[in-house]
């Protein structure tokens, strides 16, 4: 096959109205990874700050030590906890919803898509507020609606056990309302043709969403599963808010250990060792998801 040969010209054009954006990308992407790369490997800090002449160069000392570090393995631990239970059980229940306003038997389906989009734009520091309340365990909304069915008050973010699972609830509250429109976006690509054919061979609701949607939906649930799972990881607001990372750092995430050791200690090369093991994390569990996804497909 001939190769389609491309004018100069048009290369020159392209590469004109390209640079604007490169450039920008360039400036505030790779220029600050480049930086905190460089600074994960001295011991910048608040004497670094006042005179960089003070900053040495230490090698992989910073990632050694992060390494031998019990609150570095507990925030990663409460980390993947977080991605794991709280991602899968926010993408179920996205999909559930956008199912649900997909059905011809359900009315007023834009007035639910809005309700159910809203927690989504609201500002996170002042949901987690309200969440702080809604968990308070002798005012609480929770424990209130729990004293009806003869279950005690639970102290949800005073617990160890239970602060991390109130922490999930939360955050699917509020996540799942954007994956819920993609879900739907998604849904109402698939032909009704394919429908029609599973009804008419006699395919029930069940047989027909496991042989028709799901595999129709599979590059959706593909982007919104990677999507999800990125976002997961970089849990901060929410514990910082309504936890500050306790009771006995069982809501600690690794990002916000990084800003704990960055901006509370102004240990930056150490806080910058952090965020690449964090980037080497995010991008495994990424490359895993793609490569299970290729299997099943």
């Amino acid at each position: 096959m001939a190769r389609l040969s491309i004018p100069s010209e048009a290369n020159t054009a392209a590469w004109f109205f390209l640079a604007p954006a490169l450039l920008l990308i360039g400036v505030f992407f790779f220029l600050p990874v480049a930086a905190s790369l460089v600074l994960s490997v001295t011991d910048f800090d608040l004497y670094g700050i006042a005179d960089p002449g003070n900053t040495r160069f230490v090698g992989l000392q910073n990632y050694s030590k992060l390494l031998q570090t019990p609150d570095f393995w507990a925030a990663l631990r409460n980390t993947f906890y977080f991605a794991f239970v709280g991602g899968p059980l926010t993408i179920a229940v996205a999909l559930g919803a956008a199912l649900l306003l997909s059905s011809k038997l359900v009315r007023f389906k834009g007035f639910f898509r809005t309700i159910y989009f809203t927690p989504f734009v609201t500002t996170l520091v002042a949901v987690a507020i309200v969440w702080r309340y809604l968990y308070h365990t002798r005012y609480g909304l929770i424990n209130y609606g729990l004293s009806y069915v003869g279950i005690g008050p639970i102290d949800w973010l005073g617990d160890p056990d239970w602060a991390m699972p109130a922490i999930i609830l939360m955050a699917v509250w509020k996540s799942f309302g954007y994956n819920m429109l993609i879900f739907i976006a998604g849904l109402q690509s698939i032909p009704e043709e394919l429908y029609d054919a599973a009804e008419i061979d006699g395919a029930g609701p069940i047989r027909r969403f496991f042989s028709i949607t799901l595999p129709m939906l599979m590059p959706t649930l593909v982007f919104v599963s990677v999507v999800t799972m990125i976002g997961y990881f970089q849990l901060f607001a929410e514990p910082y808010v309504m936890t500050q990372g306790g009771p006995l750092r069982s809501t600690t995430s690794v990002v916000l250990l990084m800003y704990e050791e960055g901006f509370r200690w102004w240990r930056m090369g150490y806080a910058a060792a952090i965020a690449f093991v964090l980037f080497v994390v995010i991008l495994i569990a990424t490359l895993l998801q793609f490569r299970l996804q290729k299997e099943r497909a």
